[in-house]
């Protein structure tokens, strides 16, 4: 009797850590949130002069940043410094850009997305990113984002990306300067994702040699 329970427990485990893939972004959305993706329209005129306004926003962000360039030793670090640029350059043309809050209302700098702002009183999300033209076409995992109480999304609204491809410039002191080329606007409610769960742990368990990892030894290290 244990060895089939072993056995199904098994089985359970195996078919949980079998990835879901190809997982459309608004299905994942609107089940998490209970919030729709409404899909951007080129035959809406509102939809389409936001567009034209986000093409200024990304020309402005990219020449704000170009003026002395983002210091910083990797090119995965300079995402974290492009939002504060783009958040500027929407409210430069009236879009009330500001950090998204969750349902209890507070403001979260964390977390998907980046950034809400507002076009004819109409909410309207928007993820920043960068991107190196090298490694564009491979499967690097590049956006991703994690159930939460405390998730960005309370409103029914298109979802964009705003993307800069990032080149280096220049060398300060042990720092990149990095420089802008290339903007990519994109609507996200298509996008296909995958789901891969993991195990976890927390120091408390790691740790407390109660119901955490087994303490076969430790002990304080003399200074010298």
């Amino acid at each position: 009797m244990k060895d089939e329970y072993i056995y199904r427990l098994e089985k359970v485990i195996k078919q949980m850590l079998t990835p879901l893939r190809d997982i459309p972004f608004n299905l994942v959305i609107e089940s998490m949130t209970g919030k729709r993706v409404i899909s951007f329209d080129p035959k809406n005129f509102e939809h389409t002069e936001l567009l034209s306004l986000l093409k200024q926003a990304a020309l402005q962000t990219g020449k704000d940043i170009n003026k002395n360039g983002i210091l910083r030793p990797r090119p995965n670090e300079v995402g974290n410094d492009i939002e504060p640029f783009v958040k500027n350059s929407l409210n430069v043309l009236k879009l009330n850009a500001d950090t998204p809050t969750g349902r209890s209302g507070r403001k979260k700098s964390t977390g998907y997305p980046d950034i809400l702002f507002w076009f004819n009183k109409k909410p309207y999300y928007l993820e920043c990113k960068t991107y190196n033209i090298e490694i564009i076409n491979t499967s690097f995992r590049s956006f991703y984002f994690s159930p939460s109480d405390e998730f960005k999304v309370i409103y029914d609204a298109p979802h964009f990306l705003l993307s800069f491809e990032i080149y280096v410039a220049g060398e300060q002191a042990k720092s990149h300067i990095y420089k802008c080329k290339h903007y990519k606007i994109l609507s996200l409610e298509s996008l296909s994702l995958d789901v891969k769960y993991e195990f976890n742990s927390d120091n408390q368990r790691m740790y407390s040699g109660k119901n955490g990892a087994v303490i076969l030894d430790e002990g304080d290290i003399k200074d010298v």
